[in-house]
């Protein structure tokens, strides 16, 4: 084994392969001694050589020889001393941050602990972790994307896919092999995804994950993949070799169909947990700086829910958040990126930050300035509700829009002046520092949650299979069995369920924002009323193609193409109701079934059940883009009702293209002053002209 070792370079950090053989280089400002360890194809450890060098915080070293495929690990030495943060064991084999591969996952084993599970977190263990954990693999990233050219999809363009890698592609007839990245760039699930009309896939966390210990005691797995070991590495389990070239083969793919891929990322928290956790990589290279701590240092801050915070605010720990971002953007061609709990991102010992270093960071960099940004704008830490206040060019899921479309769908009273306020952009929560209106990411539904189908089957969650005594998973689902809790037979209650689903989605496809579709709902998938499926790597949380909903799925396509041909459906202007420099007219107006303008008692009345919204080009909007078109939308959760449609000028008329009365979606009814509305519908008519 060669093991000859001289200074290499500091940077970049992880290991990178050069023509002589890998410079090796790791982040730890309160280590002692840092030792590189080497093991052979089949995982036996050959070599523990010392990095030689230290720049600053950064120890590094190259070892001639070497070549990619190398398999290696790091064992970190320093004091053991967690009253004052510090948790260095060298008994514990440790993963590298910046390893772009990995072998497997670790083992569940007493061994992964830095302390002695039987003595409490403050003692110390002397059993040997490498036998149980994964190792590193050093990679060449290069990859020939011959002419790949990202979509570039202009946001107000957008419709996003949320999709799990396996979960989509597992039960698939036709999408091989099962369950990996190669499915998903299959030609049939492209034609299925294209069919649609989906501008981007929204994929499910990719980064190598691990399984929690208390899920596999239960003999569950993390199928979510919320639990980050590596933020370089594509997780093992999508891939049927090492490296990235499955992932970049798929990204080719994807594009080529004129698909862009989103990467849900988690940098808020990793799979160490709290002080009881396992010492897998950044607790055992330098737990003060990679975590925030408690006053008590042995303990964590938990903003996140999940045990531990990351500590955005070291420099090098942004640094290695920065690098993995551009890394997937520039080696990975990713087109944008979803930040989960993103609040914990952007927070400061004084709390919640807009302008925190992470943000600014994001903001003044080139690469990630080319790409889509999308927050999850909460966190369970103090003050975490931050809905509408991440700086551009951030876009957050908005879920208020989805609770607002459910209440008003399923009869709440008073939703009216909600609704209305969602379907125009959420502009109380959006319109503000230059943001555009597809800053709302507008959502039904989405992994977490119920899907559509079981958002109008089941009143209650039923997550029994996930052995926490049905207590976990959102309580307030704002959903309806519509008479029957789950499957039925009964043909009225078949049909009633389907139109709400029709009803939701055209309420979705109509609003101003940005939509999101749940990879499934298009199809009438269900995971029999589990609403928090985050360990069901089975059929619970698979996508179910046995029996597809063909005419769902015909509808979902003529609405995407339907809000694909009205560029009022896509504004980026928020509408107010303003006048228009062109005409004079408004951009907005609310008007009553009788062809009056909405009043305040209107606007006040709990019993009322149906909107009316006709939408034209916004205030401001320059001349070369001005347009004298207009939509008008009608949302009745009530009974059947008469509807006067606004005055059409000469030699135009009002022609119906969506009437979720139908099936299929797509129709073409010319009316005059007036159309009846069926109970429980959305329509969409188009001022056209005659011909």
């Amino acid at each position: 084994m060669p093991n000859r070792m001289t200074a290499g370079r500091p940077a970049p950090l992880g290991a990178t392969p050069d023509a002589l053989g890998v410079n090796f280089a790791v982040f730890s400002a309160h280590a002692t001694r840092m030792v590189l360890c080497l093991f052979s194809e089949d995982g036996q450890e050959v070599a523990r050589l010392d990095l030689p060098e230290r720049d600053g915080d950064v120890w590094h070293g190259h070892v001639a020889g070497l070549r990619p495929g190398q398999l290696y690990g790091y064992r970190a030495h320093g004091p053991y001393a967690p009253q004052d943060g510090h948790r260095f064991n060298p008994n514990k084999l440790l993963v590298d941050p910046y390893a772009r591969a990995l072998t497997g996952h670790p083992v569940w084993h007493d061994a992964l602990y830095g302390y002695d599970p039987a003595k409490g977190p403050d003692s110390f263990s002397t059993l040997d972790s490498a036998p149980y954990m994964p190792r590193a693999i050093v990679v060449d990233p290069s990859f020939d994307w011959g002419g790949d050219r990202p979509p570039e999809t202009a946001t107000e363009d957008s419709v996003i896919y949320e999709a799990h890698v396996k979960g989509l592609t597992r039960l698939h007839p036709a999408a091989a092999p099962p369950g990996k990245f190669a499915a998903l760039a299959s030609a049939p699930m492209l034609a299925h995804l294209t069919g649609l009309g989906v501008t981007a896939v929204e994929l499910l966390p990719i980064h190598a994950f691990v399984d929690d210990k208390f899920l596999h005691d239960k003999g569950l797995t993390n199928y979510w993949g919320y639990q980050s070991l590596g933020f370089f590495a594509p997780d093992p389990r999508y891939q049927t070799g090492g490296g990235i070239a499955e992932f970049q083969a798929m990204v080719a793919r994807l594009h080529e169909a004129g698909i862009e891929v989103i990467l849900d990322v988690v940098y808020n928290h990793t799979c160490e947990g709290d002080e009881m956790g396992p010492t897998l990589s950044f607790r055992g290279l330098d737990n003060l700086s990679y975590y925030r701590l408690a006053p008590d240092r042995r303990h964590y801050i938990n903003d996140t829910g999940t045990g531990n915070t990351v500590n955005v605010d070291h420099p090098m720990v942004l640094r290695m958040i920065m690098d993995s971002l551009r890394y997937w953007v520039e080696v990975g061609h990713v087109d944008g990126f979803r930040f989960d709990l993103c609040a914990t991102l952007g927070r400061t010992p004084a709390g919640f930050d807009p302008g925190a270093s992470f943000f600014d960071a994001i903001r003044q960099d080139p690469v990630l300035t080319r790409v889509k940004l999308i927050a999850e704008p909460w966190d369970i830490g103090p003050g975490g509700y931050q809905l509408g206040a991440f700086p551009p060019p951030f876009l957050e899921w908005n879920d208020r829009f989805r609770d607002t479309v459910r209440q008003f769908w399923r009869g709440d009273a008073g939703l009216v002046p909600r609704l209305a306020d969602r379907i125009t952009g959420s502009a109380r929560q959006f319109d503000h520092s230059g943001r555009p209106a597809t800053a709302s990411v507008n959502l039904l539904t989405a992994h977490d949650g119920f899907t559509l189908a079981d958002v109008v089957s089941y009143a209650e969650r039923h997550n029994e299979a996930n052995g926490e005594g049905n207590r976990d998973g959102h309580s307030a689902n704002w959903s309806d069995n519509m008479g029957v809790e789950g499957p039925t037979a009964d043909p009225a209650i078949i049909a009633a369920r389907a139109r709400r689903q029709r009803n939701m989605l055209a309420t979705l496809m109509l609003a101003q924002g940005t939509p999101m579709l749940l990879a499934g709902d298009e199809i009438g998938n269900s995971q029999s009323g589990n609403n928090n499926a985050y360990a069901q790597d089975n059929e619970i949380g698979w996508v179910d193609w046995t029996a597809p909903d063909d005419d769902l799925r015909a509808f979902t396509a003529a609405l995407i193409a339907f809000r694909r041909a009205q560029p009022i459906l896509r504004q980026k202007r928020f509408l107010h109701a303003r006048e228009r420099a062109v005409d004079g007219l408004p951009d907005l107006f609310w008007w009553r079934e009788d062809g009056q303008e909405m009043t305040e008692a209107d606007w006040q009345d709990p019993s009322r059940r149906l909107l009316c919204v006709e939408k034209r080009t916004a205030a401001g909007t320059p001349r070369y883009a001005a347009s004298d078109a207009a939509v008008f939308l009608v949302f009745n959760g009530g009974g059947p009702a008469e509807v006067r449609l606004p005055p059409a000028r000469a030699g135009w008329h009002w022609v119906v293209r969506i009437d979720t009365v139908t099936g299929t979606g797509a129709v073409s009814r010319p009316v005059s002053d007036s159309l009846t509305c069926a109970a429980d519908t959305v329509l969409a008519c188009v001022l056209e002209p005659m011909t």
